[in-house]
This record gives C-alpha cells, structure tokens and sequence, in this order.
C-alpha cells in the first residue's frame, strides 16, 4: 500500500522508471509518448544530456544557500539572460520555484508597488472569466475556473472577472477577428469604471489560454487594447505566460508574438523543462525602483528562492534552446502539428475547433458540429479520451468545462520541442484512436 497522498484517492497509477526523448518508460516497460509535456513542463523531452550533466556539475559546487544572506553565480547568470531576452521595460526577475509561487508573487508585489507610490486606495484584481494562474490561494482567487474555485470560495479574495477572448464561442458573424477582439477587450475598461478607477490595481491574464479552455490564443489587437487601458487608468498588466511562455508558442515570451511588454510576467514550468522546479516573476524597473525607493523590503518569500540546482537547470534549458534554434523548431513543429490535427479532425462531426500556436495545441469536443452545442456534462468525454490515450501510450492533457467552468471538453497538446515528424503522426494517429474509442462508450 502506498503513503503517498496523491491528486486522486481512486486508482493506482503505474510508476515510472526512465524518459527517453519524448517518451516516458514505466516499471512494465511500457513506452508512453509525452504529447503534452506533463502540463506543457517537459520541452526537452525526458533525457537531456547538457541538463543532466549542468546538474550534476553544480551539485558538485554548491545545492543551496539561503537568498536572505547569499546569492548565487547560476541565479544571476539565469537573471541576466532572462532580462536579456524579455519583452522592453523588464529588468528585474525574482525566481520561485514555481508557476503559482510567481503569480502569488505578483499579485502582492503589485499591492505592495501601490503602496509604496503613495496610492494604498488600490487594491482590486480584474482577471478574466475561464483562466487558471494557479491553486495558492491568491493565484486562485484571480483565477476564473469556477469547478477550481467553487468549494474554496469563502476563502478567496473578491476579484472582478470579464469575458475572455475566446474566438470560437463569441465572436459574432458580423465581427471581424480584430473588431471583435476590440469588443472583448474594451469589457475591461467598463470594468474597471464600475469598480472606480481608483480601487484598481491590476490586471491579469494568459496571452494564450493554457489549460482551463485549452490554446485559445488572443485575436490580434486584443491585448495592445488591453495594454492601452491599463495605461489609461494606471494600472498593472501581468502576463501568465506560466504555461504558454519560454517558448511553447515559437517565442521565448508568448506576448512578443502580440507586440506588447506587460508590467509584470510569470513564467515557470518550461523554464525547468521538469529537470528541476522553477518559476520566475519578471518586472519592470519602475517597480523594483519603487520598492528601492520606499522601504527597501519586499515583504515577501519562500525558502527556496533562487535555488543554485534549479537555475543551473534553466540556464541549461536557454543553453539548448538558443543553441539549437529550438524556437524556429517549435514553429515549424507547430505547424506540421496542427496540419496534421486538421487532416485527421478538420472534418469530424465531433471536434469544433482545433487552435493554438507553436506547439500548444488545443482540440475542442462538441456534440453537434454545426451548433457548437458541447457534449452533456455527465459524459465526461474528455475522461475518457484521457484514460484510452494512456492505454495507447499517448500522454495529454484533457480537461472538462471549457466553455464555462462546467459545460464542454477539450485536450491540450503540448509535445517536447524536439518531436519528430514521425512524432507527430503516432501523436495525432493515437489521439485518434482515443477519441473513437471514448465516442463509442
């Protein structure tokens, strides 16, 4: 009998033993293809050599030393090109240990930046409606997955949530993709006058929607509407590029794709690529000047911070990154990806959308295509198409409740950067296989 208390009471899962490329191995010997990372974590795939050999080098050197009296060559190296790389205005990176640790992190800087400018009044969140930043709970409290939300609700802080951009569900048929985008963005300064302007601290949300309503990418235009809003009113933009950043989109940073530069910018699960836990916050330099200016102090922390073994991993993960020009990979991958999805579900009676950019992928399950009208509740379709793809030895990532937190199905699909083409069709032939099987039950 096992000890562990895992995410689910029900089941035994098999254990894994060993990663090859793209591929998890179990105890039985079982080969599983990744295609989607984890949760959009493993980039590399699950043998990197330059990873494995950086840690094993730096556990030599130095594990941890505590950030309250020390800091670290591989935590200012991995600052250093983090900055280098980031979207204009960020110069600061306050490394965590992962993706709801950076949210977190935010969310208190930006109460803390308000204070510290003379402006304590501001104090609200507006996030957006089918978004997930993470389950501490302030990250959940800006979240918008109400199935996530609801048993916690009485110990979340109230945050205003809007309309998302969600282009297949609301975009109307006399809208182009732009003015809709307008339309759906302007939801924010209504919001943000209903509230008072200024009670407004911050607004949060992913430039690519991961895994609630899975790969809904903004429309463009969305988010420089959005950027201009919060300078009008002087308030934060944080990106969560946790999932959809260093670079699962074909961009280090997702919104460099949407040309915008957010006051503040999550990121985490790519960063490690699973080789270590790690996350970062990123910010401009006006807030990190703030806080120099003011108390000095960031009342804030975790204890492993800038851990010296994670972000040698990171360092190693951009080593390989920009060494071998992954990101133009992650494009051309993508795009062979979801040719590919379209090939096999661009016609399918059951799939009502098939999006995403780079390698984020996301395939939305309907009941009836020409309605878009989603499968009953109780089918559980995306379940199913989860347990029949592990059984084929296809790992991905459904999830339920896509349209609104309870009605609707999808799968998210976010392969290691190095998947082959060959990859590509035993992913694509085998999620096939599992959403047959999964209809025929």
């Amino acid at each position: 009998m096992s000890h562990i208390f895992g995410r689910s009471t029900r089941g035994q899962l098999p254990t894994a033993v060993a990663g090859d490329g793209c591929y998890l191995i179990d105890a039985n010997g079982k080969r599983y293809l990744d295609g989607s990372g984890g949760a959009a974590v493993s980039c590399l795939g699950h043998s990197n050599a330059r990873v494995r050999a950086a840690l094993h080098e730096q556990m030599d050197k130095l594990a941890f030393a505590h950030t309250g009296f020390f800091t670290s060559d591989p935590a200012e190296q991995l600052a250093d090109r983090l900055v280098y790389y980031a979207p204009e205005g960020i110069d600061r990176v306050y490394l965590v240990s992962g993706g709801s640790e950076a949210v977190e992190s935010a969310l208190k800087l930006a109460r803390q930046y308000f204070m510290e400018v003379g402006q304590p009044q501001r104090h609200r969140v507006i996030a957006r409606r089918q978004s997930y930043h993470g389950n501490t709970l302030g990250a959940l409290a800006a979240g918008g997955n109400e199935w996530r939300r609801a048993q916690f609700a009485p110990m979340l802080v109230e945050t205003s949530h809007i309309a998302p951009c969600y282009e297949y569900r609301d975009r109307r048929d006399d809208e182009t993709a732009e003015q809709y985008g307008l339309r759906a963005a302007n939801e924010l300064q209504a919001e943000i006058e209903r509230l008072g302007p200024d009670s407004v601290m911050a607004f949060i949300a992913e430039p690519v929607v991961g895994a609630t309503a899975g790969a809904v990418p903004a429309v463009t235009g969305y988010l420089k509407r959005i950027r201009e809003i919060c300078d009008q009113y002087g308030i934060l933009l944080i990106l969560d590029e946790v999932m959809c950043g260093m670079g699962r989109t074909g961009y280090l940073f997702a919104c460099e794709e949407d040309g915008i530069s957010p006051d503040m910018v999550t990121i985490a699960k790519g960063l490690g690529a699973g080789y270590q836990p790690i996350g970062a916050l990123m910010v401009q330099g006006k807030i990190y000047d703030a806080i120099a200016a003011g108390t000095g102090f960031f009342q804030h922390g975790h204890t492993y911070l800038g851990h010296a073994m994670a972000a040698t991993a990171a360092n190693a993960v951009l080593s390989e990154i920009e060494e071998n020009d992954l990101l133009t990979r992650v494009r051309a991958q993508g795009e062979k990806l979801q040719s590919a999805l379209v090939s096999e579900f661009g016609q399918h009676p059951n799939v009502g959308d098939i999006r995403g950019r780079g390698l984020f992928r996301g395939v939305e399950l309907v009941a009836d295509r020409d309605s878009k009208t989603p499968f009953e509740t109780g089918t559980k379709i995306h379940a199913k198409i989860k347990s029949a793809a592990f059984d084929a030895g296809l790992i991905c990532y459904p999830m339920g409740g896509t349209i609104n937190g309870q009605r609707g199905d999808h799968v998210l699909l976010a392969p290691p950067f190095i998947i082959t083409d060959e990859q590509i069709d035993e992913l694509v032939s085998k999620l096939s296989l599992a959403v047959k099987t999964a209809l025929k039950q």
